[in-house]
């Protein structure tokens, strides 16, 4: 008997010649400018394609989550006048689903349990050997892992051209539901891009190298995968990240336009110094109408000092 995936309803369903873009904080504390480097990106290339852009929190990880900043992240999105189109969608409402896909999968042979460690995969040298593949382990304190038939070293993103990563990395049977019985971000990820139809990803190059194995998850379900487009991390001089995790400091709302204008040169958008004075949604007009994604430099991550310091160029 032929199992039904249950993920292809929501492709059908779907029109095929609609852009749907997406933003996917988690609520591990404020936006940053990191943050809305990523949010301003995404915005842009939905609204310049007469598409959605849909908003998700990705509140899969409890005890990395900040009480109240899902709330925070909203209300900042809509300071920015980053107004998204349909109803926000949660993770943790997705469990069910979540719970379907790894059934499916384990039921057409395609996951298996593994009791391995992170200290016994690092005596491997850090990449799992597939110990577990034929053992049919079953029983509490497991992981669930991929088996990997469809690995992919390279892929095409619509920036940052020919992205590669090891082989051995791309055969890797990796983990889609921890052994703490959280799932994977790699499974929740592309169920959820899956479930609203997403058609591009446009985000941050930390996100580069697990693209691969979000596109071997899509052709594992045998669904196509969206699009990618991954815009330059803003870093210190010392190369650390803009991250909640880094001690970024959160936006400041009190003068957006200015941000906003800051962002769009990160970007490469050149935009004309007369914007910090505009209002926002002047700003975010002019920001969709002029928007072309050729301009955004072909680079992983770009140095740049506390926006907050920065003044417009005269």
């Amino acid at each position: 008997m032929t199992l039904s995936n249950p993920l292809k309803p929501f492709i059908e369903k779907r029109p095929q010649v609609e852009y749907r873009g997406r933003f996917a904080p988690s609520p591990s504390g404020p936006l940053h400018f990191g943050s809305l480097i990523a949010a301003l990106a995404s915005y842009c290339q939905a609204k310049s394609a007469a598409g959605k852009w849909l908003v998700r929190i990705e509140d899969i990880d409890p005890p990395r989550e900040q009480p109240g900043a899902d709330k925070a992240i909203l209300d900042t999105l809509q300071t920015f006048g980053l107004h998204w189109d349909e109803e926000v969608l949660y993770q943790s409402q997705q469990h069910e689903l979540y719970l379907d896909t790894l059934d499916y999968l384990k039921r057409q042979g395609l996951s298996y349990g593994c009791n391995c460690s992170r200290a016994t995969i690092k005596k491997m040298g850090g990449i799992y050997q597939g110990l577990c593949r034929d053992l049919q382990l079953s029983g509490n304190n497991l992981g669930t892992r991929l088996v990997n038939h469809y690995p992919f070293d390279e892929f095409n993103d619509n920036v940052q051209g020919r992205v590669t990563q090891p082989a051995d990395l791309a055969h890797e049977d990796f983990i889609i539901h921890r052994r703490d019985g959280l799932f994977a971000y790699q499974l929740a990820v592309v169920v959820d891009d899956i479930y609203q139809g997403i058609t591009e990803i446009v985000r941050g190059c930390d996100l580069l190298q697990p693209t691969c194995r979000q596109l071997t998850l899509f052709k594992t379900l045998d669904i196509n995968a969206p699009h990618y487009a991954h815009v330059p991390l803003a870093v210190t001089e010392q190369g650390f990240k803009l991250s909640k995790q880094n001690g970024a400091p959160a936006i400041d709302g009190h003068r957006p336009q200015e941000l906003l204008y800051q962002a769009l040169r990160f970007l490469g958008q050149q935009p004309p110094t007369e914007l910090v004075d505009a209002s926002i949604d002047e700003v975010i007009d002019y920001a969709v109408q002029h928007w072309q994604l050729n301009r955004i430099p072909k680079d992983e991550q770009i140095i740049y000092t506390n926006p907050a310091l920065l003044k417009p160029i005269n």
